[in-house]
């Protein structure tokens, strides 16, 4: 260990890895434990304080909770909705964004405290390793990396043990589901998202089905983000997501099973509920498919699917980001409209929209019907030349006898 320097900051949630971190960090390594919780959008106050509660019982040098939910939305999730992103056509990146929110906040923090070292308490077995260790290598490269988790290969029992050994009183009771909650949406996992077969089963789910009523809701979206949930308005799109959340969970909305493949390489189930961002996913969509044209629609698809991936696998500090983030940005600068959405249990519908830039207009013809723009003969014309090429290849290859 370097001598001149024991300060560590310790990325800190409260739970059973990193509180085995701060005890381990400052008991055997000696170090000066400085513990930052990044909050999300998932902790309430009453949480926050009982996580500051624990973290200074168990001696650490400092402790600080930071609300990044704003920078959240900002730097990451507005991306995700202009993008329409769905991994695997599934998922809202619900996890995958925040990790990398969280990783840049606890770099920060070890830039202002000037810590020589810098934790988390992942394991050697998933996708958070990789984003925490490699926002951390590029942000404060002359920090050392500390993962007493995976490096030890603890198993669960190992670190009980540990814990009691050195006087730690927590609930050591692993409770059944994990969660991980946030703005953009929460994870669940347990037992059956450990094989191929089984489904989460009710009691799993977070947030309980209360509402069994339809509800019609109306979303306002200006320039692709999220201002008005019912004709209010809202402050910031934070404000409007968490108002969306409130009204929709209560329909046990949003609820699925990922099944992806991670960035070590292997395949990996988890199940979320995440019934605003997937309302607001779809009926940003929807107002896109009214509001852009055909290829802005197809290369902000091609565009999506490859930042949602790269950002999934840790990659939110590529410079490819930003060049894409501007894509994206410009192309929303006629998405604006009302969405009108169904509310039912366990499902929603979107059902139309409203838009003065709505591209669907009776002004150029109803289609199937009648048309406004053009006559029968400009059509004949149009298909004449449009397929000239491809009639050309058949015309030359069938008389060449080599069409096949």
């Amino acid at each position: 260990m370097k001598t001149e320097n024991k300060k560590v900051v310790l990325a800190y949630s409260g739970g059973l890895d990193t509180t085995y971190c701060a005890v381990y960090l400052k008991k055997i390594k000696g170090l000066e434990v400085h513990a930052l919780t990044v909050n999300t959008g998932g902790f309430s106050t009453s949480e926050l304080d009982a996580i500051e509660k624990k973290a200074k019982s168990l001696g650490v040098a400092s402790f600080r909770s930071v609300d990044v939910t704003e920078d959240y939305y900002n730097s990451c999730i507005r991306y995700l909705i202009f993008g329409n992103v769905l991994k695997n056509a599934t998922y809202p990146l619900s996890v995958s964004a925040e990790r990398m929110v969280q990783a840049i906040a606890v770099a920060k923090y070890v830039e202002d405290t000037g810590a020589a070292y810098v934790a988390h308490g992942s394991t050697g077995a998933g996708n958070d390793q990789v984003r925490f260790d490699m926002v951390f290598t590029g942000m404060v490269p002359g920090a050392t990396i500390l993962t007493p988790i995976r490096d030890l290969k603890l198993s669960r029992e190992q670190e009980v043990q540990f814990l009691k050994e050195n006087g730690v009183e927590m609930n050591f009771e692993k409770a059944k589901y994990s969660i991980n909650k946030g703005l953009w949406g929460t994870s669940v996992g347990g037992r059956e998202t450990l094989n191929s077969k089984d489904y989460l089963p009710e009691e799993a789910w977070p947030t309980p089905l209360t509402a069994s009523e339809p509800m019609q809701i109306s979303l306002d979206f200006e320039k692709g983000e999220l201002k008005s949930v019912n004709n209010k308005n809202f402050d910031h799109p934070v404000r409007a997501i968490q108002a969306l959340q409130v009204i929709a969970q209560a329909y046990a909305i949003g609820r699925d099973i990922h099944v992806g493949d991670t960035i070590i390489g292997i395949k990996g189930r988890v199940g979320f509920e995440a019934a605003a961002p997937l309302i607001i996913i779809k009926a940003h969509h929807l107002l896109e498919k009214h509001t852009l044209t055909k290829w802005q629609l197809y290369w902000k698809e091609q565009l999506s699917g490859w930042y949602g991936n790269w950002l999934h696998e840790g990659q939110m500090l590529d410079p490819t980001m930003r060049n894409i983030e501007k894509f994206l940005e410009d192309s929303q600068s006629t998405v604006s409209g009302k969405v009108f959405v169904t509310l039912e249990p366990y499902r929603f519908t979107v059902t139309g929209i409203e838009s003065k830039h709505d591209l669907m207009s009776s002004r150029f013809g109803s289609y199937g019907e009648m048309n406004s723009g053009w006559t029968g003969d400009d059509v004949k014309g149009f298909a004449k030349i449009f397929g000239n090429q491809t009639a050309i290849f058949h015309k030359i290859n069938e008389a060449a006898g080599s069409t096949k």
